[in-house]
């Protein structure tokens, strides 16, 4: 094979692997099981407590790939209690022991949920705790972040690097919890002990530095702030550190930088992205969600994660997405993908959560578009524009964008790119972006740490424009069908109707004939005459919809 065929086969297979491994979702089942409905579904075991704190203590040992540690879980009793509290912890982890009050209680376990004895005592919102001691061989991530599981690693330099990535697969991977997203922690502790040549990093800030006596260094960091069970993460590596501050809209924000020793210069000149990136986010989403724990770029042997105040980073220290452009338009090679799509993720996904993995557009839907949002910041509103226009190439339409509920079940990866360019059509219909600003920073402020549902997001986008978006959520979310915009033109005459929609759609759209117009279809014919006309006729490109002349 000539080396010109070879290199255009390798682009190719590398095109292929992009679209796989940005759309892909975390999981596909085609049919559900027990266990599937034992972790997705709020279970009797799970609905009459409400977790307010996790301290929760490890040791990784790289050797051998095992954990132990244990978790003491605070929760509070919200409303009769069950006979049992479910607690999970996959397969190939194993609990030791649950204490409470100073004894032991009985445990059975059924697959990957454990279902403990707690006495209920009085019906009472007083803090309770218990703690679960527990150890064994975690499952491994195959191909992280899309496949998660412990990272077992190593830097350049042959030093263990360790860390982990379980969004969808679940906390449960690697520690016992409630690992459901309707219910976060208000705080947590993590307390990790690593070989003294290492460093561990975790969320929020660190509280204590120990040398111990065994060649050993123990080290713990603290939330104060409500997180997912997903974002509670370790990085264990020889890391370098510096510090700055940022001025934001709520005073000194902490932003702290860990990386490999070796990749110390060149990190400090990428990551002053980080600095853009937080001043146009706080333009268009409000405040940092999280200045009380600052925020963190840590690099990881994965691509990236929105892990909460540690954001994970392994994007190589270059623009784009792995040196690419995901649009196609030349505008994705100007920032790095992941400091700005992964800290986007404070707003939506970390601080906004959503109750159920069906409804995670509402992570990355948003995220998506924040894309979108920083370059408009950076390089005008026509970039923007052809940045997120040049991503419908990738949406598939191959499942709806929203999943089954109750089985830890995400829909399409198209979540991703059709959810951002749904977003952008309903900035159109808008059409005023003081108010869309408005809506998502009062989006942030209304739900500011707080789960949801998907209906929620879209009740509250609805009621703070004034328009009806109930139709283009259904159209959007539910279907895999692209809303066409059947037309025919007689003269001065243009009659129009929309087709491959849902029932009731009525999606206004602005158009060209004669000049501009603002249209609002149905799935009848309708008609608008104009003066004169040339026979031309275009929609607005902002649109994610076909136009189909009869």
């Amino acid at each position: 094979m000539k080396k010109t065929s070879l290199v255009f086969t390798q682009f190719l297979l590398f095109s292929f692997l992009v679209v796989i491994t940005v759309a892909q979702p975390l999981h596909h089942n085609h049919s559900f099981t027990h266990a599937d409905t034992l972790r997705g579904s709020i279970t009797p075991e799970r609905a009459w407590w409400d977790v307010t704190q996790y301290d929760l203590s490890v040791i990784f040992d790289f050797n051998k790939r095992s954990i132990a540690g244990s978790n003491t879980i605070y929760y509070k009793i919200v409303s009769a209690p069950a006979d049992e509290m479910q607690i999970d912890l996959q397969v190939g982890l194993d609990i030791d022991s649950v204490v409470y009050l100073g004894r032991s209680l009985k445990f059975r376990r059924d697959g990957d949920a454990y279902f403990v004895a707690v006495p209920s005592g009085r019906y009472s919102s007083e803090i309770n705790h218990l703690t679960v001691y527990y150890h064994g061989i975690p499952r491994p991530a195959l191909r992280p972040p899309w496949d998660g599981g412990v990272i077992w690693s190593k830097d350049k330099m042959g030093n263990p690097w360790i860390t982990v990535a379980c969004q969808g697969l679940g906390a449960s991977v690697w520690y016992p919890c409630k690992d459901h997203q309707s219910d976060k922690p208000d705080s947590a502790t993590l307390t990790i002990t690593v070989p003294d040549t290492l460093i561990a990093v975790a969320n929020g800030r660190l509280r204590a530095e120990t040398k111990n006596n065994d060649g050993t260094a123990t080290y713990t960091w603290a939330v104060v702030s409500p997180i997912n069970n997903y974002n509670l993460i370790p990085y264990i590596g020889k890391y370098a550190h510096w510090h700055e501050d940022y001025e934001g809209l709520k005073g000194k924000l902490d932003c702290d930088f860990w990386v490999m020793e070796y990749n110390l210069s060149k990190a400090k000149s990428q990551f002053q992205q980080a600095f853009k990136m937080l001043k146009c986010f706080e333009y268009w989403f409000g405040p940092y969600p999280f200045y009380e724990d600052g925020y963190k770029l840590v690099e990881a042997p994965h691509l990236g994660m929105e892990h909460q105040s540690a954001i994970a980073y392994g994007n190589g220290f270059e623009n784009g997405y792995r040196g690419t452009d995901l649009s196609g338009t030349g505008w994705g090679l100007k920032w790095d993908f992941i400091i700005v799509h992964e800290s986007g993720h404070e707003w939506f996904g970390n601080s906004i959560t959503a109750k159920d993995i069906a409804d995670m557009w509402v992570h990355e839907s948003f995220t998506n578009y924040s894309e979108t949002l920083f370059i408009t910041c950076e390089y005008g509103r026509e970039a923007g524009d052809d940045y997120v226009i040049g991503t419908r190439s990738r949406i598939q339409n191959d499942i709806p964008v929203q999943g089954p509920y109750d089985v830890n079940q995400e829909g399409s990866g198209d979540m991703y790119y059709k959810g951002g360019n749904m977003i952008h059509t309903i900035r159109q219909v808008i059409n005023n972006d003081s108010l869309f600003r408005q809506i998502l920073i009062r989006l942030n402020q209304t739900f500011y740490h707080k789960t949801v549902t998907g209906k929620e997001i879209e009740d509250y986008i609805s009621q703070k424009s004034g328009i009806d978006f109930s139709k283009v959520f259904e159209q959007y979310l539910t279907t895999t069908k692209i809303p066409v915009l059947e037309y025919k033109i007689v003269k001065n005459k243009l009659s129009y109707r929309w087709s491959n929609c849902v029932r009731g759609f009525n999606m206004p759209v602005k158009i060209y004939f004669d000049g501009e117009h603002w249209i609002k279809p149905r799935t009848k014919w309708e008609t608008l005459k104009v003066k004169k006309s040339d026979g031309s006729f275009s929609v607005d490109r902002n649109f994610y919809i076909n136009a189909k002349a009869q």
